[in-house]
Protein backbone atom coordinates (compact mmCIF):
# COMPACT_ATOMS: atom_id res chain seq x y z
CA UNK A 1 0.00 0.00 0.00
CA UNK A 2 2.87 2.37 0.86
CA UNK A 3 4.47 1.68 -2.53
CA UNK A 4 1.15 2.41 -4.26
CA UNK A 5 0.72 5.72 -2.37
CA UNK A 6 4.33 6.69 -3.10
CA UNK A 7 3.97 5.81 -6.79
CA UNK A 8 0.68 7.75 -7.01
CA UNK A 9 2.28 10.79 -5.35
CA UNK A 10 5.25 10.66 -7.75
CA UNK A 11 2.93 10.38 -10.76
CA UNK A 12 0.78 13.28 -9.49
CA UNK A 13 3.84 15.48 -8.86
CA UNK A 14 5.25 14.64 -12.30
CA UNK A 15 1.90 15.36 -13.98
CA UNK A 16 1.64 18.73 -12.24
CA UNK A 17 5.22 19.63 -13.19
CA UNK A 18 4.60 18.69 -16.83
CA UNK A 19 1.32 20.63 -16.91
CA UNK A 20 3.10 23.72 -15.60
CA UNK A 21 5.93 23.27 -18.05
CA UNK A 22 3.44 22.79 -20.88
CA UNK A 23 1.53 25.94 -19.84
CA UNK A 24 4.74 27.99 -19.94
CA UNK A 25 5.67 26.49 -23.30
CA UNK A 26 2.18 26.93 -24.74
CA UNK A 27 1.64 30.45 -23.39
CA UNK A 28 5.03 31.87 -22.46
CA UNK A 29 4.82 34.95 -20.24
CA UNK A 30 5.69 38.24 -21.88
CA UNK A 31 6.75 41.51 -20.31
CA UNK A 32 4.86 44.80 -20.36
CA UNK A 33 5.60 46.96 -23.39
CA UNK A 34 5.30 50.49 -24.72
CA UNK A 35 1.50 50.33 -24.55
CA UNK A 36 1.56 49.65 -20.81
CA UNK A 37 3.81 52.71 -20.40
CA UNK A 38 1.10 54.85 -21.99
CA UNK A 39 -1.75 53.13 -20.14
CA UNK A 40 0.04 53.74 -16.82
CA UNK A 41 -0.08 57.47 -17.59
CA UNK A 42 -3.90 57.20 -17.55
CA UNK A 43 -3.99 56.08 -13.90
CA UNK A 44 -5.59 58.30 -11.28
CA UNK A 45 -8.87 60.02 -10.49
CA UNK A 46 -10.63 61.97 -13.24
CA UNK A 47 -13.62 64.28 -13.67
CA UNK A 48 -15.50 63.31 -16.84
CA UNK A 49 -17.66 65.33 -19.22
CA UNK A 50 -19.28 63.09 -21.82
CA UNK A 51 -20.98 64.75 -24.78
CA UNK A 52 -23.28 62.59 -26.91
CA UNK A 53 -24.05 63.84 -30.41
CA UNK A 54 -27.32 62.30 -31.72
CA UNK A 55 -27.90 62.27 -35.47
CA UNK A 56 -30.87 64.59 -34.87
CA UNK A 57 -31.20 67.11 -32.08
CA UNK A 58 -28.95 68.77 -29.56
CA UNK A 59 -25.93 67.27 -27.90
CA UNK A 60 -26.51 65.66 -24.50
CA UNK A 61 -23.92 66.35 -21.81
CA UNK A 62 -23.39 63.99 -18.89
CA UNK A 63 -20.91 64.51 -16.08
CA UNK A 64 -19.15 61.77 -14.20
CA UNK A 65 -16.05 60.51 -12.48
CA UNK A 66 -13.52 57.84 -13.28
CA UNK A 67 -10.82 56.02 -11.36
CA UNK A 68 -8.18 54.23 -13.44
CA UNK A 69 -5.52 51.87 -12.14
CA UNK A 70 -3.14 49.21 -13.42
CA UNK A 71 -3.96 45.56 -12.59
CA UNK A 72 -2.39 42.13 -13.19
CA UNK A 73 1.18 43.20 -12.39
CA UNK A 74 0.92 46.38 -14.47
CA UNK A 75 -0.23 44.70 -17.65
CA UNK A 76 -3.82 46.02 -17.88
CA UNK A 77 -5.63 49.27 -17.12
CA UNK A 78 -8.98 49.06 -15.34
CA UNK A 79 -11.27 52.08 -15.68
CA UNK A 80 -14.26 52.41 -13.32
CA UNK A 81 -16.76 55.10 -14.38
CA UNK A 82 -19.79 56.60 -12.66
CA UNK A 83 -22.05 58.85 -14.74
CA UNK A 84 -24.61 61.26 -13.28
CA UNK A 85 -27.36 61.17 -15.88
CA UNK A 86 -29.54 64.18 -16.77
CA UNK A 87 -32.62 62.36 -15.34
CA UNK A 88 -30.93 62.25 -11.86
CA UNK A 89 -30.03 58.55 -12.14
CA UNK A 90 -26.56 57.08 -12.10
CA UNK A 91 -24.98 54.54 -14.39
CA UNK A 92 -21.65 52.79 -14.11
CA UNK A 93 -19.23 51.25 -16.55
CA UNK A 94 -15.97 49.35 -16.51
CA UNK A 95 -13.29 49.19 -19.13
CA UNK A 96 -10.30 46.86 -19.28
CA UNK A 97 -7.49 47.89 -21.63
CA UNK A 98 -4.42 45.89 -22.53
CA UNK A 99 -1.50 45.95 -24.94
CA UNK A 100 0.10 42.88 -26.46
CA UNK A 101 3.79 43.71 -26.88
CA UNK A 102 4.19 40.82 -29.39
CA UNK A 103 1.60 42.21 -31.84
CA UNK A 104 1.62 45.91 -30.84
CA UNK A 105 -2.17 45.70 -30.51
CA UNK A 106 -4.37 47.29 -27.90
CA UNK A 107 -7.55 45.46 -26.94
CA UNK A 108 -10.32 46.92 -24.79
CA UNK A 109 -13.43 45.42 -23.28
CA UNK A 110 -16.29 47.59 -22.01
CA UNK A 111 -19.39 46.68 -20.02
CA UNK A 112 -21.84 48.88 -18.14
CA UNK A 113 -24.99 48.97 -16.04
CA UNK A 114 -27.15 50.13 -18.96
CA UNK A 115 -26.96 46.97 -21.07
CA UNK A 116 -26.23 43.26 -20.88
CA UNK A 117 -23.78 43.37 -23.78
CA UNK A 118 -20.04 43.84 -23.94
CA UNK A 119 -18.06 45.91 -26.40
CA UNK A 120 -14.66 44.84 -27.70
CA UNK A 121 -12.31 47.02 -29.70
CA UNK A 122 -8.83 46.40 -31.03
CA UNK A 123 -6.09 48.44 -32.67
CA UNK A 124 -4.59 47.49 -36.01
CA UNK A 125 -1.04 46.93 -34.71
CA UNK A 126 0.37 50.39 -35.39
CA UNK A 127 1.22 52.40 -32.27
CA UNK A 128 3.06 55.73 -32.25
CA UNK A 129 3.59 55.79 -28.47
CA UNK A 130 1.00 58.55 -27.88
CA UNK A 131 -2.31 57.75 -29.59
CA UNK A 132 -4.60 54.77 -29.14
CA UNK A 133 -6.83 53.97 -32.13
CA UNK A 134 -9.36 51.17 -31.61
CA UNK A 135 -11.67 49.60 -34.19
CA UNK A 136 -14.92 47.82 -33.37
CA UNK A 137 -14.45 44.07 -33.24
CA UNK A 138 -17.58 42.00 -33.84
CA UNK A 139 -18.12 39.02 -31.58
CA UNK A 140 -20.51 37.53 -34.11
CA UNK A 141 -19.16 37.76 -37.69
CA UNK A 142 -22.64 36.93 -39.02
CA UNK A 143 -23.96 40.17 -37.43
CA UNK A 144 -21.04 42.59 -37.28
CA UNK A 145 -23.11 45.58 -36.09
CA UNK A 146 -21.98 49.18 -36.39
CA UNK A 147 -18.50 49.98 -37.60
CA UNK A 148 -16.82 52.42 -35.23
CA UNK A 149 -13.39 53.78 -34.35
CA UNK A 150 -12.21 55.29 -31.08
CA UNK A 151 -9.26 57.62 -30.70
CA UNK A 152 -7.70 58.49 -27.32
CA UNK A 153 -4.70 60.54 -26.27
CA UNK A 154 -3.42 62.79 -23.50
CA UNK A 155 -3.21 66.57 -23.81
CA UNK A 156 -2.07 69.45 -21.60
CA UNK A 157 0.91 67.55 -20.22
CA UNK A 158 -1.23 64.60 -19.13
CA UNK A 159 -3.89 66.68 -17.37
CA UNK A 160 -6.56 66.00 -20.05
CA UNK A 161 -7.45 62.61 -21.53
CA UNK A 162 -9.47 63.06 -24.71
CA UNK A 163 -11.53 60.08 -25.90
CA UNK A 164 -13.55 60.38 -29.14
CA UNK A 165 -15.87 57.73 -30.57
CA UNK A 166 -16.82 57.85 -34.28
CA UNK A 167 -19.44 55.97 -36.31
CA UNK A 168 -18.26 54.98 -39.81
CA UNK A 169 -20.91 54.85 -42.55
CA UNK A 170 -20.93 52.74 -45.71
CA UNK A 171 -18.98 55.50 -47.55
CA UNK A 172 -16.19 55.30 -44.90
CA UNK A 173 -17.17 58.75 -43.58
CA UNK A 174 -16.82 59.32 -39.85
CA UNK A 175 -19.34 61.06 -37.60
CA UNK A 176 -18.50 61.72 -33.96
CA UNK A 177 -20.97 59.91 -31.70
CA UNK A 178 -19.55 61.01 -28.39
CA UNK A 179 -16.57 62.61 -26.76
CA UNK A 180 -15.28 62.20 -23.23
CA UNK A 181 -13.09 64.93 -21.83
CA UNK A 182 -11.43 63.57 -18.73
CA UNK A 183 -9.65 66.08 -16.51
CA UNK A 184 -7.22 64.80 -13.89
CA UNK A 185 -8.30 65.62 -10.33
Amino acid sequence: MKKWITATAVIAATTIALAQQTQKQYEPPNPAGAGQTLLAQFTGAWDVVKSFFPSNGNQIVTKGTCRQYMIQDGKFLQSDFTFFNPDATRSTGTGISGFDSKTSRFTTVWFDSRQTTMSIRQSDGTFDGKNIVLWSTPLDPERPGRKTVVRAHLEEGGRLLLYRHFLINEKAEERMIFEMRMTRK
